[in-house]
């Protein structure tokens, strides 16, 4: 099989490592009788520089005709003073909705190797982490109008407009439902319906979708409580589903406490066309081009590029368990080193991943 994949390798520590997930994703596609083929383009920061708009229309143009979108990061205080319509963030907003991909999925695993690095109390972090938050990409306030600043009475007033329609709701809601038949069958919805009319229908809607789906135990949270539930108890959770906003709140805090964003990938799909995977860390400038960053997140989001994206399971499989096997050997990068392991830069890492995948781990 060969596929053809756009690199969006982005800002500050984008291209480090982007490069090692190419590394890795290559080998094991190579290993499991597959061609990769890839081609740049650039967003973000790096956009706005070579091209004074952080989503070029060619860039939208090549991941329409590729098979998958890998995304480095984007972002950093260089672009902090540009105006609001030109900011690196743009871009990733604009790509996702472009590619209509409405779903993000973030997986937050706390991998037994790593439970030194957890932020939680012991005996929390002996009970398990591993959930899905499955947020709504292409509504809420992000997208919602009117917005933006004017004079009201003589002061400045910000105005952002939170709206949901019910196909979107539903949309989403099923990938949830659908999602959960493959893990433990437990959805646990996130709004906020006791103030917001946005998620009174929100739930409205995600209870109708669930008669379809009568073999998946469905919940309620209101967003507080369940990022206070996130640090309480997180094996409670199997797979969270909610809307952008609060989406994008609670997919960070689920990753902080496995031990660090350097560990975590994420994936954004649609109905149809090329999904986009990227580490759910940001740009991270301070340490870029320092051989510093830790390049797990992007290589196991080059996993879920081989699964959900290019239909490879196997290959998929190889770089997960490459990287476990890394960590098993105590290969560490420094913002999860531990006492009595081994320091890694980025490039040194993802050769080992590459190691492991050459000798089948």
């Amino acid at each position: 099989m060969k596929k053809h994949i756009c690199l969006l390798e982005g800002d500050g520590i984008g291209p480090e490592i982007i490069a090692q997930g190419v590394a890795a994703v290559s080998e094991a596609a190579a290993r499991c009788g597959h061609e990769l083929t890839f081609e740049k383009a650039i967003i973000g920061g790096a956009a706005v520089n070579a091209a004074g708009e952080p989503l070029p229309a060619r860039t939208v143009e090549k991941c329409r005709q590729a098979d998958a979108v890998f995304l480095g990061a984007v972002g950093g205080p260089e672009w902090d003073a540009v105006s609001p319509d030109k900011r690196p963030e743009k871009g990733l907003l604009g790509i996702r909705k472009a590619l209509g991909l409405y779903a993000n999925l973030r997986p937050a695993l706390l991998m037994p190797e790593l439970a030194g690095a957890c932020l939680l109390k012991p005996e929390t972090a002996a009970a398990g982490i591993d959930l899905v938050v499955v947020r709504e990409l292409t509504g809420d306030i992000y997208f919602g109008e009117p917005r933006g600043i004017s004079t009201r009475g003589g002061m400045r007033a910000g105005v952002n407009t939170m709206v949901y329609t019910e196909e979107e709701i539903r949309r989403i809601a099923r990938t949830a439902f659908e999602l959960a038949r493959l893990r433990r069958r437990r959805v646990c919805s996130v709004d906020k319906s006791n103030v917001l009319e946005t998620s009174r229908l929100w739930r409205e809607v995600v209870i109708e979708e669930h008669r379809n789906y009568g073999d998946v135990e469905l919940s309620h949270l209101y967003v507080d409580n369940a990022a206070m539930q996130l640090v309480r108890a997180p094996s409670q959770f199997d797979v969270i589903l909610t809307g952008n906003l609060f989406g994008d709140i609670l997919s960070d805090e689920a990753a902080a406490v496995t031990g660090s964003l350097g560990m975590l990938p994420s994936a954004s799909v649609g109905v149809s066309g090329p999904g986009l995977f990227e580490p759910v860390h940001g740009s991270a400038p301070d340490i870029a081009g320092q051989d510093k960053a830790n390049p797990l997140a992007a290589i196991l989001s080059g996993a879920m590029l081989l699964r959900l994206g290019l239909g490879m399971p196997e290959a998929a499989d190889l770089v997960e368990k490459a990287a476990r096997a890394a960590l098993a050997k105590g290969y560490r990068t420094a913002d999860i080193m531990e006492t009595g392991k081994s320091l890694l830069g980025c490039a040194a890492m993802g050769q080992k991943i590459v190691e492991n995948i050459r000798g089948a781990c």
